[in-house]
This record gives C-alpha cells, structure tokens and sequence, in this order.
C-alpha cells in the first residue's frame, strides 16, 4: 500500500509491533506502554487473552470464526490469536516496544533511559492527556491533575510513567463519548501525533466491542483500520477479507443475512426492475447487462414479471460480469448463475439465454458484450461503479470509460445505484469523518433487525462491512478500490459520457415503498434530482437513478414535432431531465 511519507517512518509505532521485550533486561520498558493490557490490572471483565507470535512481515486480519458461547476465536495471517468479546484482531497485549533499548551514554547504571529523558516524556505525556481531557471531558476536569504524583524523580520514573499511562487512560474511558475519541484519534493521525495517537488507540482497545452498541461496533472496525494505515498493511487486510476467509457458503450466508435485514440491495433490485420492465415492457427481444450479477437473484423477479406480458414474454438474453467477492460465495463461476436463471426460466416459459462475462469491470471492452443488432438494451450498475478508478487513480479512467463504453451500445435505458457518500477524491481526514458518519447510521439500522450477541450478525459485519472500512481507512492509491461519490457527481458524469437523465414513474417510489414495509420506520424514501434516495433516519444510504441516451431522445423529440396534428400545428416537445 502507498503511504503518505509522514506514516512511512514512524520508527516508535513500528517498534510496537516488530521488536519483543528482551526478557534479560528488567528495564526495557516501552517509553508508552499503552496498548499492553497486561499492564493493566483493573480492567476486569474487559481483558483480553492474547498469544503473540513474531512475524518477518505481520498482517493483522479480520479473518475470523464463531466458537464458543458468548467468545471469538480469531485466526490471523499474522500468527496474532484473540479471544475476546470486543475487537476481533490486532496484538493489543503484547509486550512489543516503542522505546529505543541502547542505554544513554549519561547513563552509569545499566538502565536505557536517562532521568531527563523519564522526566520530559513524563512531562510530554502529561500535557498530552490534559489536552485531550480538556478537549472531551471539559475545563472542570481533575482526572488527570489528580495524578500530579505520579511524575516524580528517582528511580520509580519510568515505572511510575508507565503505570500512569495505562491506569489514567483507563479511569477516563466511562466519562469519554466514543465517536469524540475515534474523531480525536483520526486527526491525530492526520496531524501526525503520534503520541496521542498511541494513547487515544490504547483507549478506544477499551471502549469498543463487536458484539455492543452500533457504534462500539464500528469503533472495532475503525480502530483496526487506523492499525492498519500505521503498519501499511490495509490492502493485505482487504484482499484476505475478500478471498481467504470464510468458506464460499459461510460467506454466502453472511451476504444473505445482510441482504435480508436490510433493504439497501432490494432497493437497487426493486427500483431496477420497475423501471427496467416499464422501458422494455413491449420489445420482442430483451438483453440485459449487468455490471455486478453477483447471484443473479434481482433478474428472477424480472422474469417472473415479463412471463405475465400479455402477448407473452419476451426472449430475454443476459450477460453478467463477475466480481471475486461473488465468485468465492458461489463456490464456482457464471456458470451457476446461468443454470440457475435458465432453470428458473424454463419454469416460467421464458425464451432464455445467458452469457458470461468473467472479468471485472476494468477489463471489459465491446467484444466482451456480445450485444446482437435488434436486441432492446438495459444496462445495470448496482453497487458497482464506485470501484472502477477515475482519473484520480488512474490515466485509464475506467469510471469515465465504461459509462462511454455503455453510451456507444445506445441502451435504452442505464440503471445507477449507488451508496451516497463521499470518499473518493477526499483527503484522509474527511474521508474518514465521512467514513464514520455514514457507517455508524449503517450499523444502527443492522442493529434494530438483529440482536447484537448474535453470532452470524457479528460474522456478517466482519465479512461484509468492516472490510470496506478497513479500505477506505487503511489504503490508498490503486489499493483503496471504495471510492464513493455523491449523486451530483455521478449526474455530471453521465452527462458528460452523453446520457439524460430518466424521469422516474410514480411506479417506482411506490414499489420502493411497498418493499420498504417489511423493515423498520426510520427508513426514508426521499423523491429529489430525478433521484430516489433511500435513507436511514436523516442520513441518505443510497440513491438510485435511471439515464438514457441523450441523442435518442433529441431524435424522438425531432420526431414528434414533424408529426402531424389534426388539432393545429404541432408544439415542441419539452423534455425535463
């Protein structure tokens, strides 16, 4: 992964994960002994049994398994083992160093440290912690002024220090408000402090827990993204997420337990498939391109629908283009999800036929379509065109590029659903603010439909949402493949590929809002720039929108106007996008 130079040589952070403690010597001591829970003594309940490996190259994962009532097992690439309740990774126990452990050359006794150097980190420390007081608990604070003592001179200085740092961050945790320490710690990292860094993570290791609120539950998942960015190991984290771990049908259980709790896929399903159906409700021959088929399942329920035309169905031709999450849930390529549909229209007496296209987006080109002359063409983006890189990425442009790519085939319609949040371009700090404003409102509408102990629930978020988290977070460059954008900026580039915007029927919203009975009142339908935008409580999740071809419909309107009319002269035509 690229890093920005400032997170390349953070010697002390790195030294936390890659040096052990030299059992031989009493005195090497971490000059911030913070994220050693063994240190720890008054933590009770909230502890965490950790065995720590060394690694020549260490990547923290969130691959995990359920085991046991009410505990996690954790298997980690990294050699790192967990059982705990909160956070599911990281080596938050183990007695790694940040301090350098060659002696001072003031030094006589043996000891690695210096009484200045003890005493200005001391002082360092102090300061840190009674900005960070200020700024969360309020002037009226003591907590930390309390412990004036515990920067005393002698020889108890560095093990007062140490005690100090773990025991007075810990008797903060229940006065602090989570969100406050996870924006406090991402702009700690942007400003690179890393001091406060290390205490405000060591803090967070207290507060967070995957199977609590929703969100300690992010807290989990951010927190190991900031690991992550500091070990530069967050595309290493995002690819074993997508083809390691779980099996192919854990990880389809996983996909289906999200897309039954929560109305986000069936929203681009539903929207699609009305608008999809109104445009070719009266073509004889039908093909369908879709940018992300995954199972197929969304394009049943077109079929089922076509197969009651009076008339009778259309034949219908689909082409599907794979992603490697789908195909490790399938256990297998397109081809299941052909069979799947041509079974499923057989039974419906649907002329059928589906072609493959196993490739990413990136790597699609016009021969790869295989569109035939006199076919009525739709294409669908669900979910999918935030992953393509843009001219920010990449000279390809594989963004701009597919939409003109989709624009020469002249569809007749495009179908867009897209999560409405803005990642792409952002810098990190207000990508990551945007990170957590829009997945603590996802959390909280997973919460309202499953319990939180539960154990599936939990391995669904591992599985299906931290890894997104853990990306935008964590990568950069080429390797941060979540790159989200807001609908404005969508409009504009399928403006500028050629493409006007589709007027939505009333059909569309009220079908949305039929499907949306199933799930909790906090959800919104919001009609608004020729969009839908599906929202949880005032938050916008995910916008859905239709296009057309720009040309075809200055053509249609060409032609109505030199249509001769029995009631006077023909007016123009006004098409509102």
């Amino acid at each position: 992964m690229r890093a920005s130079p400032k997170h390349q040589n953070p010697a002390t952070i790195r030294r936390l994960y890659d040096q052990p403690v030299k059992e031989n010597d009493p005195f090497y001591l971490s000059r911030i002994q913070m994220l050693d829970n063994n240190a720890c003594s008054n933590t009770g309940g909230q502890g965490t049994d950790v065995s720590f490996q060394t690694c020549k190259d260490q990547v923290f994962t969130l691959e995990s398994s359920m085991a046991g009532a009410g505990f996690v097992a954790y298997d980690s690439l990294s050699a790192v083992s967990i059982s705990s309740s909160r956070s599911p990774f990281s080596p938050h126990g183990s007695q790694s160093c940040l301090s350098d452990p060659r002696p001072s050359p003031d030094n006589t006794d043996g000891s690695p440290y210096s009484g200045s150097s003890v005493v200005d980190d001391s002082n360092k420390l102090k300061h840190k912690l009674r900005e960070l007081e200020l700024s969360l608990l309020g002037p009226e604070s003591d907590t930390v002024d309390s412990c004036n003592g515990c920067f005393i001179t002698g020889d108890h200085q560095a093990a007062s220090m140490a005690s100090f740092n773990c025991a007075q961050l810990v008797d903060l945790v229940p006065k602090l408000n989570l969100k406050q320490i996870l924006v406090a710690c991402g702009q700690a990292l942007h400003d690179d402090d890393m001091l406060t860094v290390t205490g405000l993570m060591h803090v967070l290791e207290k507060m967070v827990s995957v199977s609590g609120e929703p969100i300690q539950r992010l807290g989990a998942y951010v927190l190991e993204g900031l690991r992550a960015r500091l070990e530069s190991s967050g595309s290493n984290i995002y690819r074993a997420l997508k083809c390691k771990e779980p099996t192919s049908s854990e990880l389809m259980s996983y996909m289906h337990i999200l897309f039954r709790i929560c109305p986000y896929w069936k929203f681009a399903y539903t929207s699609g498939n009305v608008v999809i159906k109104e445009v070719l409700e009266y073509e004889g021959k039908v093909h369908i391109i879709d940018f992300q088929i995954a199972q197929g399942t969304q394009w049943m329920f077109l079929i089922a629908a076509l197969a009651k035309r009076p008339g009778g169905p259309p034949s219908i031709r689909i082409t599907g283009i794979d992603d490697s999450q789908s195909n490790h849930a399938r256990g297998g390529g397109l081809h299941i999800v052909g069979q799947r549909l041509s079974e499923f229209a057989r039974s419906y007496n649907v002329p059928f036929e589906f072609h493959d296209a196993a490739m990413s987006g990136c790597e699609i080109q016009l021969e790869h379509l295989k569109v035939h002359p006199g076919e009525a063409l739709a294409v669908n983006f669900p979910y999918v065109l935030h992953h393509m890189p843009d001219e920010s990425v990449s000279i390809w442009n594989h963004r701009d590029r597919l939409l003109r790519l989709v624009k020469s085939l002249s569809p007749k319609v495009v179908t867009l659903t897209e999560q409405e949040s803005n990642t792409n371009t952002s810098p990190f700090f207000s990508r990551y603010l945007e990170t957590l404003d829009y997945y603590s409102a996802m959390f909280e509408s997973i919460d309202v439909a499953c319990p939180r102990d539960d154990k599936q629930r939990i391995n669904a978020e591992q599985h299906c949402v931290a890894r997104d988290i853990v990306n935008m977070i964590a990568c950069e460059g080429p390797e941060r493949v979540e790159r989200h954008e807001l609908h404005g900026k969508w409009r504009s580039r399928f403006m500028m590929a050629g493409f006007s915007q589709y007027p939505l029927s009333s059909s569309v919203a009220m079908a949305v809002r039929d499907m949306l009975e199933e799930y909790d009142h906090k959800y919104r339908l919001e009609e608004r720039e020729g969009a839908l935008y599906l929202g949880w409580v005032n938050r916008a999740m995910a916008t859905f929108s239709a296009w057309r071809d720009s040309k075809q419909i200055r053509v249609a309107q060409r032609a109505r106007e030199r249509t001769p009319s029995c009631k006077g002269p023909a007016k123009k035509a006004v098409y509102e996008p």
